[in-house]
């Protein structure tokens, strides 16, 4: 244990030992100087303070301040009815001090006693349960404002996390205070009853155990008990003083000196005013101006003084501020910071404004929130920030998606319409502006809010333009995810595993598998919309074929079959059938016989004739599909599904392709067409 440490103890049990342990007169004297001493560095320091929470240890620190000048009231009461001496200390308050009067002493007392109690400790303990409640009621509008920042890119994720944290603290510690004010009050209580109590038993002891005449022994006592008041009331109205400080300090840059100068001298024309006035109270009473003038003069000099140094430092000020900037300008780092990129950047003409402003009713920071949180869940992968901002070189209604840097998804939006769809195509039994749903390439209509209903009664799926923007934005990301994760993303998804799968993870990586080679096969998954969240199952399944193949597109083979339960439930359909599109045996074949086998892994290599005519079949089978209401899902065998793919990703992106070993052994496949070749 550390000695600072251990002497915090060792106070603790000193406090606890003046409460049953006689001390000697000369030890008291030095514990009330400490007290005294303590008293006032606990004083400086809230006034050198910026924030509260830089003195968060104030509320328990005043307990124990408060416990021990407690204590030492025990043992001074403890030695004055018993010796009759409290020590020098005790003895130069009441005798010095008050000048051996006991009626000053008193008064003297008690003036303290009101200043304590009735202004400053009130106040402190207003002013706490105040700012506690205020506190606790600013908490949720506060997170808030994080969230948006942090969905603007304003702040990054750490800088987020520690204002959560100090919102946190802020809430305990003025809490906390609202509780340590009542300390304050209870001491002052406990101090006035002190005192009586050392009067009354202290004239009683004098007689009957001294022997002394009535008016020798209240004059011996009362003396003593002024004194010992008078020296504990000082360090109490010192931490009353610190508490009423720490609770009244509002936001501020500097310490209270600081804040005092710079406030209170901040407009030096009121010197005048003030120094003319008091040099006026001279002229017009009978107050001598020996008074009045100095203190007049001082103040108008004061003013003047000021006066000068304002512009001076004003301009100082702008000249600095310019040579930074231009210094900035000319620094090779302001152009090293032009060429960073946004991972995901979302742009909106000035028509949407009030989709973002949270003072005209917009929630598009807080959609965006909730679509990051979605697609964590669903993908397995953390979305970026998404950076907000407007452009004026759009359109007032147009806003377009970028990720890293590329335009990914484009749509305009009309705020005062909503959008409606029909579920049969058919939207003639509507008025409306025509558009195309941006998400999914629907034909719809932009209707306005008198039509809504007669819309919603004829069948068509009514949608408000924040939830159209936000489908766009979550279907975009969505598609795109791959792009999202890099080495970096993957390499944190790795650390997070590994604290649960210390030694999955150190069988995959960095042997066989490098954590660019890992990205590969997450980035292959979600091109095709295969959730990543499961990394154990990938995981295990790059230990076992880690060693054995260090073809990426051939790991990602084995990784979709060891999710087989998650791509079934992904495209069931319900009533444990799945409806596909087969490949003919003539189509195997051809795709089977045209597998070239490099140095540099697989690809598929057939004439064009052929890959036409089987990209024509298979169009026409989703044509089919889509007529029916139904995705349509080319089912294929595994050896050669990922040359499938590779074949129909540029033309049919949205289309899955399955192998028979990606499905679970009870889904009854029902086949409604075959891809074909002549």
């Amino acid at each position: 244990m550390k000695a600072r440490d251990l002497s915090v103890l060792l106070a603790v049990i000193l406090i606890v030992a003046m409460l049953i342990i006689p001390f000697p007169t000369w030890l008291l004297s030095v514990l009330i100087i400490v007290n005294i001493s303590l008293a006032l560095l606990v004083l400086l320091t809230s006034m050198n303070m910026s924030e509260p929470l830089e003195f968060s240890i104030f509320p328990s620190l005043l307990l124990l301040l408060t416990l021990f000048r407690l204590g030492l009231n025990v043992s001074t009461t403890r030695s004055i009815l018993s010796e009759g001496d409290a020590g020098e200390v005790v003895d130069t308050f009441g005798n010095f001090v008050v000048g051996g009067d006991v009626l000053v002493g008193i008064v003297v007392f008690v003036i303290l006693v009101i200043i304590q109690f009735v202004v400053i400790t009130k106040g402190s303990e207003r002013v706490s349960e105040v700012a506690a409640r205020f506190t606790l009621d600013a908490m949720p509008g506060k997170q808030m404002s994080i969230d948006a920042d942090l969905n603007a890119g304003m702040i990054s994720e750490t800088d987020a996390r520690e204002r959560r944290e100090k919102i946190g603290r802020e809430a305990d510690f003025y809490g906390a205070m609202d509780g340590a004010s009542k300390f304050v009050k209870g001491d002052a209580i406990a101090g006035i009853i002190i005192v009586f109590i050392n009067l009354i038993f202290g004239i009683i002891i004098g007689m009957t155990s001294e022997g002394l005449p009535i008016g020798e022994a209240a004059q011996k006592f009362s003396l003593l008990t002024v004194g010992d008041g008078i020296v504990s009331q000082i360090p109490a109205l010192l931490i009353s003083t610190a508490t009423g400080i720490v609770v009244t300090r509002a936001a501020s840059d500097g310490n209270l000196g600081q804040d005092i100068m710079k406030q209170l001298f901040a407009y030096p024309m009121m010197l005048y005013v003030a120094g003319g006035t008091i040099l006026l109270l001279g002229l017009v009473t009978p107050i001598s101006n020996l008074l009045t003038l100095p203190v007049g003069g001082l103040m108008i000099f004061g003013g003047y003084m000021l006066s000068r140094q304002v512009t001076p430092d004003e301009q100082d000020l702008m000249e600095m501020e310019e040579e930074v900037e231009s210094d900035e300008m000319k620094s090779p780092e302001s152009v090293v910071n032009l060429l960073s990129v946004d991972p995901i950047e979302f742009e909106f003409g000035y028509g949407l404004i009030p989709l973002a402003d949270t003072s005209q009713g917009g929630d598009l920071l807080d959609r965006i929130v909730m679509i990051r949180r979605q697609l964590a869940v669903e993908l397995g992968v953390v979305i970026p920030v998404v950076r907000i901002r407007d452009n004026i070189q759009l359109q007032p209604n147009e806003y377009r998606l970028k990720i890293k840097g590329n335009e990914m998804a484009r749509g305009e939006l009309l705020l005062d319409h909503y959008l409606a769809m029909s579920p049969d195509g058919e939207d003639d039994l509507i008025d409306g502006i025509e558009t195309i749903e941006p998400s999914f390439g629907l034909p719809a209509k932009w209707i306005s809010e008198d039509t809504k209903n007669t819309a919603e009664t004829f069948g068509f799926t009514v949608v408000d333009p924040p939830s159209v923007v936000s489908t766009h934005i979550t279907e975009a990301i969505r598609a795109n995810a791959h792009e999202l994760l890099g080495r970096e993303e993957t390499k944190q998804l790795i650390d997070h595993l590994k604290e649960s799968y210390p030694i999955l993870v150190e069988e995959v990586t960095p042997s066989p598998l490098t954590i660019g080679e890992v990205q590969k096969v997450l980035g292959k998954l979600l091109k095709e919309s295969v959730s990543i969240r499961n990394l154990p199952v990938i995981f295990e399944t790059l230990a076992d074929y880690g060693r054995i193949s260090s073809d990426t597109e051939v790991l990602a083979e084995y990784v979709r079959q060891a999710l087989a339960r998650q791509i079934t439930n992904q495209y069931m359909q319900g009533d444990n059938t799945l409806k596909v599109v087969t490949l003919s045996g003539k189509v195997e074949k051809l795709i089977a016989d045209g597998i070239q086998q490099t140095e540099h892994g697989q690809f598929l290599s057939i004439d064009p004739e052929h890959s036409q005519a089987i990209l024509e079949s298979i169009a026409k089978q989703v044509e089919q599909m889509g007529m029916m209401n139904q995705q349509a899902i080319v089912l294929c065998s595994p050896g050669v599904r990922m040359f499938v793919r590779q074949m129909t990703e540029r033309y049919f992106p949205q289309v899955p392709i399955l192998s028979y070993n990606e499905l679970e052994a009870n889904v009854e496949l029902q086949s409604v067409g075959v891809v074909t070749v002549e």
